[in-house]
């Protein structure tokens, strides 16, 4: 039944997305983390991209041709996707010229793990910034702790730990860069999520590194 709660939810999101009626009010945007896992816990790519989808016309977010095709999303291997997550859409990644355009969601509350850029063998160390367009995104990494009480870090990731804990509370239009190269960052979403553009100069998958050693193994990209 919670399954069927949640299939009916993402449906209802994209119906009053496209709705203009004047009384029509936004909807809460929640999924049930049971949605997104068969009987075995095996996590479901296409679960998991409805639910983007689901996010991108709640926020009006335009759903290009191919979008879904092109969506990349993963649980870590960590089987709690809505608490650990992330899905992205590489628009261009450039190695002989050096740069990068790169889309990033996050369902509401998700965290997107704790991570650093590594330099990879050939290629340059990856400098990188964020811009959020739609919901609010704590962007966290060094400096003074700063976290305020609504950061929760899920136990799921290292217990609940972080090594990194200065935020910048980031809503539709600020620009976050990473504080310096090599060091280590991680997002978390609000309550209506987060929709964000990356920029960077390049991207190589083999260079990224997790903090939690499970998130790392498990990352698809390696």
């Amino acid at each position: 039944m919670r399954k069927l709660a949640a299939a009916a939810l993402v449906l209802g999101l994209v119906a009053l997305a496209g709705c203009a009626c004047p009384w029509a009010k936004k909807a809460s945007i929640q999924f049930d983390n049971s949605y997104f896992y068969d009987a075995e816990g095996k996590f479901l790519v296409e679960k998991a991209k409805d639910a983007y989808i689901a996010l991108m016309k709640y926020h009006g977010y335009p759903v290009y041709k191919d979008m879904r095709e092109k969506l990349w999303a993963s649980d870590y291997g960590l089987g709690q996707f809505t608490k650990l997550g992330l899905a992205a859409r590489m628009w261009m990644n450039n190695e002989k010229d050096q740069y990068m355009l790169m889309d990033v969601y996050l369902l509401p509350g998700q965290m997107l793990p704790e991570h650093w850029h590594e330099k990879p063998e050939g290629n340059l160390q990856k400098k990188e910034g964020w811009l959020v367009r739609y919901g609010l995104s704590h962007i966290v990494g060094e400096g003074e702790p700063n976290l305020g009480p609504d950061v929760v870090v899920p136990k799921i990731h290292m217990g609940g730990e972080v090594t990194t804990k200065h935020e910048v509370v980031a809503g539709p239009g600020d620009f976050v860069p990473l504080v310096k190269l090599g060091s280590r960052h991680w997002q978390l979403a609000g309550p209506e999520g987060a929709i964000i553009t990356e920029v960077a100069n390049v991207h190589t998958d083999s260079a990224v590194r997790h903090s939690d050693p499970k998130a790392n193994d498990n990352f698809l990209g390696k």
